[in-house]
């Protein structure tokens, strides 16, 4: 009897450390990594048809031991004497961007440099360890104040706009002297621009070329510049991309394509590099609220300045009433957004110091299970979702209602 008791909670302890990483694996981010869930399931099944024939309890206690080995927590590599470059910034524009998106006329911009990922994530790294060098838009702006009041004597400063060249190579000097003989051991681009909203029709051409010259080229750019360094240290390349970059949002395309060449580049990067050497990570984040997304003043000139400039065709067969109903659904979803960015500064600490990150960082509440949606299910009920999820639109283009109108008539 005895025998007997202590073989069924050895049987009940391993079953459910096998069953805990099989639904471990399945509720947490990497959804696409269908072999490694079917690999803990298969061992699931194996071991539960190895206890049901009541082998030696000390067979049974090696497995639990081999267990707990393979659902320990890993141990991440040491931040002392690694060097991080940082991109801060959301990127704000300047008076010369701003007139090439917006066909010369003047346009409030987000203040949101030297905020947002990039700056929490600096004061994280910092904190352990790393020294850490962060490019910003203005080196005495409020952001670059409080990085130099918060964090440590290793943090350095550059002044950077990624879309120019003549910035990129001053920092990549900078960076060349901080780091001596060493390499860089990890490279974190998170500058991007979010620069208007509106339907892929209504989006001014201007706009397309403006979002791919600073979440593409920009990031490109950078990108080739310090990968030498990157491939010398055998180091990190952290990207911030967007789903939206992979998955049709409403009223995104604009950002969306330039998000989804930035996700194809990265990706190609990581095959290319995997001899040298190189990991390259890609985290693609829920919706946050930063300083960019939560400048109500920034999207009611966006929403006016799309009124001005949109062809009186359009503007007939859309309606007012559809522009204006879009602004405030976005609006809407911005004051929605979690406040608390610690998923995707801890998705990109996990990239700069795991023995073995991750390809994919699903950061942030429902990225994952929206990731299942469009990949598992079929594309009529994936669309749905992101447009119950996103912008749930109501009004009807004004053209459209006038024909449902006249077949009433």
């Amino acid at each position: 009897m005895e025998e007997f008791a202590l073989s069924f909670w050895i049987y009940m302890g391993v079953m459910s450390m096998f069953l805990g990483g099989a639904v471990r694996k399945m509720l947490a981010v990497q959804l696409r990594a269908a072999p490694t869930l079917l690999a803990w399931l298969g061992a699931t099944v194996l071991v539960e048809r190895l206890c049901s024939l009541w082998l030696p309890g000390a067979l049974l206690l090696g497995l639990l031991g081999a267990a707990c080995c393979l659902c320990a927590p890993r141990r991440g590599l040491p931040a002392e004497g690694k060097v991080l470059f940082i991109t801060v910034e959301d990127h704000s524009m300047n008076s010369d961007q701003q007139d090439f998106l917006h066909g010369g006329s003047p346009v409030l911009c987000p203040p949101g440099c030297d905020s947002g990922f990039g700056k929490a994530a600096t004061q994280r790294l910092d904190s352990l360890g790393f020294e850490v060098i962060a490019s910003v838009l203005d080196l005495e702006g409020p952001g670059a104040a409080e990085l130099r009041r918060t964090c440590s004597s290793r943090l350095t400063l550059v002044k950077m706009d990624i879309t120019q060249h003549d910035d990129v190579q001053n920092a990549l000097a900078c960076t060349k002297v901080k780091l001596g003989l060493r390499g860089l051991w990890g490279l974190v681009n998170n500058a991007g621009v979010c620069v208007n909203f509106g339907d892929a029709e209504l989006s001014l051409m201007t706009t397309y070329r403006g979002c791919m010259e600073v979440n593409f080229f920009g990031t490109l750019s950078v990108t080739k510049a310090f990968l030498p360094l990157v491939r010398q240290a055998k180091g990190r390349i952290i990207t911030v991309s967007s789903p939206s970059g992979e998955q049709p949002f409403p009223c995104l395309a604009a950002y969306g394509a330039s998000k989804a060449a930035l996700s194809l580049f990265i990706d190609t990067l990581r095959h290319e590099l995997e001899p040298w050497g190189v990991k390259v990570s890609t985290i693609l984040p829920a919706s946050f609220k930063t300083a960019q997304t939560s400048n109500f003043a920034y999207w009611e000139e966006q929403y006016k300045k799309l009124l001005q400039e949109m062809s009186p065709g359009l503007l007939e067969e859309y309606g007012e009433e559809y522009l204006l109903e879009t602004k405030e659904l976005f609006q809407i979803h911005a004051k929605t957004a979690s406040e608390d960015l610690s998923p995707v500064i801890n998705a990109i600490t996990d990239a700069l110091t795991a023995r073995q990150p991750k390809v994919r960082y699903y950061a942030g509440p429902g990225v994952a299970l929206m990731y299942f949606i469009h990949t598992y299910f079929p594309t009529s009920f994936s669309d749905r979702f992101l447009q119950r999820l996103f912008v749930k639109k109501k009004v009807v283009p004004l053209a459209l209602r006038r024909q449902v109108q006249q077949q009433r008539e």
